[in-house]
């Protein structure tokens, strides 16, 4: 080979090498050097000397502060402006973060009124997943084929629908957040859950009211019309109730419910997009509330009361006259609730006025909380039945190990978050010990270890094939 072709390979190669460089920092992203947030994040960044990149955010927070100084910092003993040049050995050799993947855009399906499914329908997939509370159900069923019948067909002619906006009602633990993000996978729409305690009215410190919008948009991808057809549920609704005997200003209060008026009825709403506040820096798009299905949520602790004083108000003297504790033993008292219970409450009737619907869930029952175990797709047994599998391990519970946690969660009065907890509390020695032994091919649940007076039952795996054979 003489030098000449000698040359030319290596150059080839070295353009090979040049090329796959390239590539490889092609999937790479430039970070600030000051905030440390990628290019994805901050914008375009500008480039300065040695590769020094900043965000237009950090470079104007730095001029803003050279300008609002009135001091000539060359005169301070000491000082001197950085050159940037000197950074050069302070700088990463790869201050780069690797670009995340695109996510190919789906399109915007268009609602077709043969495609949205039929309430029965609605309900019968809640069934797979929902233990009990049938009313609630059917009630959201209904309300929620409505909703969407409207926003299908729009206003093809002079009857315009009004919205179906939900308040659902119901002790803690009664399935009120399980319910709607379980209505919302199955309709396959954006949803957007958000806590009301964190709102304020504007100007205030907390989350501003179009901070719910944000995450739809966020839920969405940032796709307006997609957002537009979501489902926005607000929890701990009742902490936004009017404040009693108060001489202050109610900024999280009865100021939430009004500034909420014009969202639950339908407005084209100005929300800054990736941020929970409107400010310079954050752009801001137009969402049309219109179409958007709100549910409200809440457990209304000392609503009972209020509920038993006007129910109370029937006693008097005589002989037909009621018993003034009649009411106090009775576990569903929120399904009387009234209109006028929940304005005494302090909600006001502006805001009552626009959710139509209003419902209330039951109380669970030992028996319901046994079922919420076992039968429910995505039931907490069937987790670690799954967890034990994968070490081939059969995992078993008798009926009265499950009678026993269920007694366990009626007496934390926490609804089903209890279950998880009291579960998580006994299968942690189960789940620590089983991999230490392979020849381990059942455990069984009794009554007596959720009680602590006794052990689960282990069977080995060869008395286990044994009594398969049996049974063939």
């Amino acid at each position: 080979m003489d030098e000449k072709d000698y040359l030319e390979e290596v150059e080839v190669e070295e353009t090979k090498e040049q090329e796959q460089r390239e590539d490889k920092d092609n999937d790479y992203e430039d970070v600030c050097f000051l905030c440390h947030r990628p290019e994805s994040k901050t914008g375009k960044l500008i480039t300065l000397a040695k590769g020094i990149c900043i965000c237009s955010e950090c470079m104007q927070k730095t001029m803003d502060t050279f300008q609002n100084s009135n001091q000539d910092f060359s005169k301070i003993p000491g000082f001197s402006f950085i050159n940037l040049a000197d950074l050069q050995n302070m700088i990463p050799q790869r201050q780069k973060v690797k670009k995340k993947k695109p996510k190919e855009k789906e399109p915007v399906k268009e609602l077709d009124i043969r495609s949205i499914p039929a309430p029965h329908k609605i309900k019968a997939s809640l069934d797979e997943y929902v233990i009990g509370q049938e009313y609630a159900k059917k009630v959201m069923s209904v309300a929620v084929y409505n909703h969407y019948k409207r926003v299908a067909t729009g206003t093809q002619d002079e009857i315009e629908i009004e919205k179906s906006n939900m308040l659902m009602i119901g002790p803690t633990g009664s399935g009120k957040t399980y319910l709607v993000k379980t209505l919302a996978r199955l309709l396959d729409v954006p949803l957007a859950i958000a806590d009301a305690t964190s709102l304020t009215e504007a100007g205030y410190i907390g989350d501003d009211i179009e901070s719910v919008l944000s995450k739809l948009l966020a839920a969405a991808d940032n796709d307006v019309e997609k957002a537009e057809r979501g489902i926005v549920f607000i929890d701990e609704i009742d902490k936004i109730a009017k404040k009693k005997d108060t001489h202050h200003r109610d900024v999280s209060g009865e100021s939430v419910q009004q500034g909420m008026l014009k969202l639950l009825e339908g407005a084209e709403v100005e929300v800054p997009v990736g941020a929970n506040s409107k400010n310079a820096m954050v752009p801001l798009t137009t969402v049309n509330t219109r179409n958007i299905l709100f549910i409200c949520g809440g457990a209304f602790p000392e609503l009972e009361d209020v509920i038993k004083e006007r129910l109370n108000k029937k006693s008097s003297m005589g002989f037909q006259a009621d018993l003034k504790d009649k009411y106090d033993k009775e576990k569903n008292l929120l399904q009387k609730v009234t209109v006028e219970d929940l304005r005494n409450f302090g909600m006001i009737p502006e805001f009552l006025g626009r959710l139509p619907i209003i419902f209330s869930l039951e109380s669970l029952t030992k028996e319901m909380l046994v079922r919420i175990l076992k039968e429910p797709k995505n039931a907490i047994l069937k987790q670690y039945q799954k967890l034990l599998a994968l070490d081939e391990v059969q995992l078993q519970f008798n009926e009265g190990a499950l009678e026993a946690i269920a007694e366990k969660a009626m007496e934390k009065d926490t609804g089903a978050r209890a279950l998880r907890a009291i579960i998580e509390e006994f299968m942690l020695d189960i789940m620590y010990e089983i991999p230490k032994d392979d020849n381990i091919g059942r455990v069984t649940i009794t009554r007596e270890y959720i009680e602590h007076t006794g052990g689960p039952v282990i069977t080995m795996r060869g008395v286990l094939e044994l009594e398969e054979r049996d049974e063939k």
